[in-house]
């Protein structure tokens, strides 16, 4: 089951059943029950940890989430496509343009109503599982390089969007707290980056110390008025990765705790904590028909629309062209333009973190709150419905190719190695 959930067709798969779920049961008549359970208070109040359901999901769970999203903007930094600036500096400035033209358009749209201006983070971000999931289903012939552009654009959408919810959705810090959980972070961080001389070749160890440090991280984040999600990247971020494997034959010795960490880990986010933050974020009651109208002509719908769809794919194809022709970097022979369209559609499904920001931008149970997230879903499953006819189309092109290319190499004597190499 956990081989299974670390397949990214399964995350992707597991969020939109979870939303799905949601928004049907919220406009079921038994709605009520939904919104009993997606409001139920559990925690220890002395502690400031008295939450409900949803709120447990949004904060604690979605760190989980966050965690991870570390762990990879770490490994892509120290081993990655992002530790050469050379390489990376066009997916990273792609990334740039896709969070600045989303957020400039929908201020465009929504500046005659001064009080959605606050929502303009929204669709900043792309859901990495949801997005990669997609390209995972369509896009087996795809140049892999295509991939590796989505994941590194994504990682670094993902950095910015988190650096805007600590700093614009932060309303008042409590110093000592922060401190403190500062501090905590620290320590977790020394005995991430020494656990072989605590622990030796055993991170099974170093993860049952680690876990409880973490989680004390967390809570003395949340109790500083940040939010908690942001202790989920920075403890991310204080695990060590390898530059690469290292010779000995023992294979504890080859996997580093960044491996060990993910391997946990990975079917708990994609299994656990995304579908459930979905399903507690996504349920939304339309009001019947009337209400779907009255969503779909609102402002707010349209300005996320807009920044999602047309935003995203506008910011991040623009912003490469400009990026190739200034700096005379070259894009990889394999990527093509239309291919990078494709790539920019499927970062416009903000989703989860875009869900997220709304919950943080918009007073819970209001008109604005809920329009919000009636949009995200529908810009989202736009977006993912756009970018699969584009890329399904180059798909079936790129699978002619390779078709045609294993026919004359038979004709040429060249042995067909091609199946045995997939």
């Amino acid at each position: 089951m956990a081989a299974l959930l670390r397949k990214e067709t399964v995350g992707g798969i597991l969020l939109v059943i979870a939303a799905v779920i949601a928004l049907v049961w919220a406009n079921s008549p038994i709605a009520d029950a939904y919104f009993a359970l997606r409001d139920f208070e559990i925690g220890y109040e002395p502690w400031h940890l008295r939450l409900s359901l949803g709120s447990w999901a949004a904060d604690g769970l979605l760190a989980i989430f966050f965690f991870l999203v570390g762990l990879e903007l770490k490994r892509e930094f120290v081993a990655g496509d992002l530790r050469n600036i050379r390489t990376a500096i066009v997916p990273i400035s792609a990334a740039a343009g896709g969070v600045a033209v989303p957020a400039l358009l929908y201020i465009l749209i929504v500046w005659p109503h001064p009080q959605l201006q606050q929502g303009g983070a929204i669709p900043t971000a792309t859901d990495i599982a949801f997005a990669v999931a997609v390209l995972a289903i369509i896009g087996s012939r795809l140049p892999p390089v295509l991939r590796i552009f989505l994941l590194t654009l994504a990682v670094v959408d993902d950095l910015l969007a988190i650096s805007i919810i600590a700093i614009f959705y932060t309303e008042k810090i409590q110093v000592l707290p922060l401190l403190f959980a500062v501090a905590t972070i620290t320590v977790y961080g020394v005995i991430a980056q020494r656990y072989r001389e605590f622990f030796g070749l055993r991170p099974f160890a170093a993860w049952l110390i680690l876990l409880p440090i973490g989680g004390i991280a967390w809570a003395l984040m949340h109790a500083s008025g940040i939010h908690a999600t942001i202790a989920g990247v920075l403890l991310g971020f204080m695990i060590p990765v390898l530059h690469r494997r290292a010779a000995s034959p023992d294979v504890r010795a080859r996997q580093g705790l960044a491996e060990e960490f993910e391997h946990r880990f990975r079917p708990l986010s994609a299994g656990v904590a995304v579908p459930v933050f979905a399903f507690f974020a996504a349920g939304v009651n339309l009001g019947g028909w009337a209400g779907v109208q009255t969503a779909m002509t609102h402002p707010l719908t349209f300005a996320i629309g807009a920044a999602l769809v047309l935003g995203k794919p506008l910011g991040i194809v623009t912003t490469t062209w400009l990026v190739t022709r200034v700096t005379r970097t070259r894009l990889d022979p394999a990527l093509k333009w239309v291919d990078l369209i494709g790539v920019g559609l499927l970062a416009g499904i903000g989703f989860t973190v875009s869900l997220l920001v709304a919950e943080l931008s918009f007073t819970p149970g209001s008109a604005e709150h809920d329009t919000a997230k009636v949009a995200i879903l529908t810009a989202s499953l736009t977006a993912a419905i756009l970018a699969s006819i584009l890329l399904s189309v180059r798909n079936h092109r790129y699978r002619r190719i390779q078709a045609r290319d294993r026919i004359d190499a038979n004709q040429d004597g060249i042995p067909d190695v091609y199946q045995r190499d997939q």
